[in-house]
């Protein structure tokens, strides 16, 4: 490969809740730290252990030539590197720049939307299993949620049930939904046909909607994203979608996000109430990162980290599936977190939960408790690690957790 994903970088001091943050960020559902003699694997953080793409440190170097950094505006060449992307990564072949706008991360954006959306308590649609972040944002702005759980299919597969949808759409009187694409923390990447049914639902009951697409250029396998946006006309005009390049690329530090908002009337409201607060304001390096990530060498090194990543997974899911009897897990097609569930396997070695995840984190394998995604006896692990490190991780959760003496 051209790029480096083999290396173990010591992040260390280095600014990495991720790393620094083990035994310490409880308010983070930290794990514990490892027991002595182990070195912690961290597998919590939805961040990733590879240095980034070269062409973003290329950029950002190139702009700290210049000694000054006062106010600015985002230049032609940011608007039109989010263009080229969209069309050439996912098909959107009619974005403009007027249809863009920054957010200084995508839960502000769902904040911003639903308040222009809805009236404080009101009732808003979501899948469960969720992402803990839209759980604590809607609690927070005075927002309920409406679940509507996931389920798997024969085959293991996650899919939506489109009879509870409509229930809960009809009798709780929902006129907001968050939908999350790929899907947090299943990691489940939408059809067509499943996209089509869900928003011919949100349309027959006049549902506006937020997509999370954050996690869109990492799909797995052969696997293919659709925006939200290009399903049908009433998602286009009825959609606020949020996207970033932090998750692709890693640079949730630098902090940098934007929505895409084809509606005037939607775009006009967004706009002005993500204002208010006089701080949704873009980083000049920031900036320059995105531009530097979205030119073609970025293109190519997210096709080789998507390569690296669906080795990773499938490792684990057969590792997972051949040695730890009572556990179930559904291959990811997207983003590069696992989401097991291991009820039948505590059940069977009489085993509670939280003793489970302690006896992971005592031999280093720092990963983190699904309950907080609505998972009650869940557990998600983070893959973007170099193929050694997850090797590593599941060697000691094979000998000393899931098979000990």
């Amino acid at each position: 490969m051209k790029y480096d994903f083999t290396s173990i970088m010591d992040r260390h001091g280095k600014d990495a809740v991720a790393v620094d943050g083990i035994g310490i960020k409880k308010e983070w559902g930290a794990p514990d730290a490892p027991d002595p003699g182990f070195d912690a694997i961290p597998m919590w953080v939805a961040d990733m252990n590879f240095p980034t793409a070269p062409t973003i440190i290329s950029a950002m170097e190139e702009r700290l030539k210049h000694p000054a950094f006062g106010y600015f505006e985002p230049t032609d060449e940011y608007y039109g590197s989010i263009i080229r992307w969209m069309e050439t990564r996912h098909g959107m072949t009619d974005l403009t720049p007027e249809c863009i706008g920054y957010e200084n991360g995508v839960l502000g954006g769902v904040v911003s939307a639903l308040n222009i959306m809805c009236s404080r308590g009101d009732k808003v649609f979501l899948h469960s299993p969720v992402y803990v972040g839209f759980r604590e944002t809607m609690k927070n702005n005075g927002y309920h949620p409406v679940y509507s759980p996931l389920v798997r299919d024969a085959d293991g597969v996650w899919r939506m049930d489109l009879a509870d949808m409509e229930q809960k759409l009809r009798d709780e009187n929902i006129h907001a939904a968050i939908f999350c694409s790929p899907h947090n923390p299943t990691g489940r990447v939408w059809e067509k046909a499943e996209l089509k049914a869900a928003f011919d639902l949100f349309e027959k009951y006049d549902v506006k909607v937020i997509s999370d697409e954050i996690w869109s250029d990492i799909i797995l396998g052969g696997n293919k994203h659709i925006p939200a946006q290009m399903v049908s006309d009433y998602a286009r005009e009825n959609t606020v979608a949020l996207y970033a390049p932090s998750k692709t690329f890693n640079l949730a530090g630098l902090v940098g996000s934007y929505h895409i908002i084809f509606n005037k009337t939607i775009r006009d409201r967004f706009l002005k109430e993500s204002s208010l607060s006089h701080y949704n304001s873009m980083n000049v390096l920031s900036m320059h990162a995105l531009v530097g990530a979205y030119k073609n060498e970025g293109m190519e090194w997210v096709d080789e980290l998507t390569a690296v990543l669906t080795g990773n997974v499938r490792f684990a899911v057969d590792f997972i599936r051949e040695h730890f009897e009572g556990v179930t897990v559904s291959e990811p097609q997207g983003t590069y977190m696992l989401f097991l569930d291991c009820g039948e396997w505590c059940s069977e070695h009489g085993c509670a939960h939280d003793d489970l995840l302690k006896a992971g984190w005592r031999v280093g394998v720092a990963w983190q408790d699904g309950a907080m995604f609505r998972g009650p006896e869940s557990i998600r692990m983070n893959l973007a690690l170099p193929r050694s490190r997850v090797e590593e991780a599941f060697r000691r959760l094979d000998e000393y957790v899931f098979n000990k003496a």
